[in-house]
């Protein structure tokens, strides 16, 4: 049986995730692809992941990519995570991963309209919300979320929960409606109302958007195919590993992998699988330093993350497993940033590293802080040491 050092595997992670200086990406659509998609809830995560792999971080390559000649798309997938993927990779992700999550919400909100006394058939309330929405979405082409709220009278309705606690707080329909309609592949977001950072999302319908419709796939054979894209970015992995990062149940996760052949291999004493044909070493890079953003999908491409992650994770992840920036040395989390309101780039190490570690790391945090000139990022989610570095 193959077996792989940590040190194999950190140089795997430092290529395929084109983190090391000879492997930057080309461009923003190749390096989606080779990531298997950007984490895009955060919207500075993507154009912060491209900055640190790509060979000229411009961020105007990342609008290209996105809105110029739309190459890739910003849609749910994974864990319902909000991605950006090429539109092959979309057509996989949205057969294996996004019709799953789009039926049970589309269940879920069903019910609890009921539950709050919206509508006796909460299926049905929906369906004809989409429909007005859509329609009213055809008449504009293009809107963002108050506009379509305030055409659609439907979408106003809301769900309070919590009266009497602190967390008490209400929820309209228009989120809802707007992601059943973008799961479905009706509509997709654009570019937003703001900056880079803004999360103000415009709305436009799928077809007048994208030059085709996105292939329907099988869902098994999509997730055979995700399965082997994400064995040969990831790989060698856990099978717990490719479970979580897909969301899948445990019997899909174990049927991908059977129908990909996957390798049985050993990894650092626990058992793993790699794609059959991708077991030889990988040379190893020269050494690097990367500053990963918040949600960096390197950093939440596995659930089993000692071998990179040591024991950092009370200072980099928040309560509900939300990853804050992380700053890397030759395959490994060293230590966690921040980017202030003035486009500062504070850091701080969380272990030794010798002095010649550390002044690539402060050249590499000097160079964040000049490709923002001046932009400041507020963090979605406050990981403990991000939230005290931002203060």
């Amino acid at each position: 049986m193959r077996r792989f050092s940590v040190d194999e595997r950190r140089a795997r992670l430092a290529r395929r995730h084109r983190l090391s200086r000879e492997d930057r990406a080309a461009d923003a659509a190749s390096l989606a692809g080779d990531l298997v998609g950007l984490h895009a809830t955060d919207p500075a995560t993507v154009y912060l992941a491209a900055r640190a792999r790509l060979r000229v971080p411009a961020l105007a390559e990342v609008d290209r990519a996105l809105y110029e000649e739309r190459q890739v798309l910003r849609m749910i997938g994974m864990r319902r995570t909000l991605f950006v993927l090429p539109l092959d990779l979309a057509a996989v992700v949205r057969a294996a991963c996004t019709e799953v999550i789009e039926a049970a919400q589309r269940r879920r909100y069903a019910k609890l309209i009921e539950e709050h006394g919206i509508a006796k058939d909460g299926a049905a309330w929906l369906e004809r919300a989409e429909r007005a929405t859509l329609a009213a979405l055809e008449r504009r082409g293009e809107a963002v979320a108050t506009e379509l709220s305030g055409d659609v009278p439907r979408l106003r309705a809301k769900i309070h929960y919590g009266q009497g606690k602190k967390w008490a707080g209400s929820q309209s329909m228009t989120t809802w409606v707007l992601f059943l309609l973008a799961a479905e592949g009706r509509i997709v977001r654009t570019r937003p109302r703001g900056s880079w950072t803004s999360s103000q999302w415009r709305w436009v319908p799928a077809g007048s958007w994208l030059q085709a419709p996105l292939a329907g796939l099988d869902p098994e054979q999509a997730r055979s195919e995700l399965a082997r894209r994400w064995l040969g970015s990831y790989g060698p992995a856990t099978i717990e590993d490719l479970r979580w990062w897909s969301g899948w149940t445990l019997t899909h996760t174990r049927s991908a992998l059977a129908s990909v052949g996957a390798a049985e291999v050993q990894l650092a004493g626990a058992p793993g699988v790699a794609l059959p044909h991708d077991l030889e070493p990988e040379p190893a890079p020269e050494p690097w330093v990367a500053f990963l953003p918040a949600l960096d999908p390197t950093v939440m491409g596995w659930k089993e993350r000692a071998w990179y992650l040591g024991d950092h994770a009370p200072a980099l992840f928040d309560t509900a497993g939300n990853a804050g920036p992380t700053v890397w040395w030759n395959g490994r989390v060293v230590g966690g940033w921040a980017i202030r309101r003035d486009g500062d780039v504070p850091f701080r190490l969380l272990e030794d590293v010798g002095a010649d570690a550390r002044a690539a790391i402060e050249a590499e945090a000097a160079r964040v802080s000049a490709w923002l000139d001046g932009v400041g990022v507020i963090p979605r989610f406050a990981t403990p040491l991000a939230r005290e570095l931002s203060a």
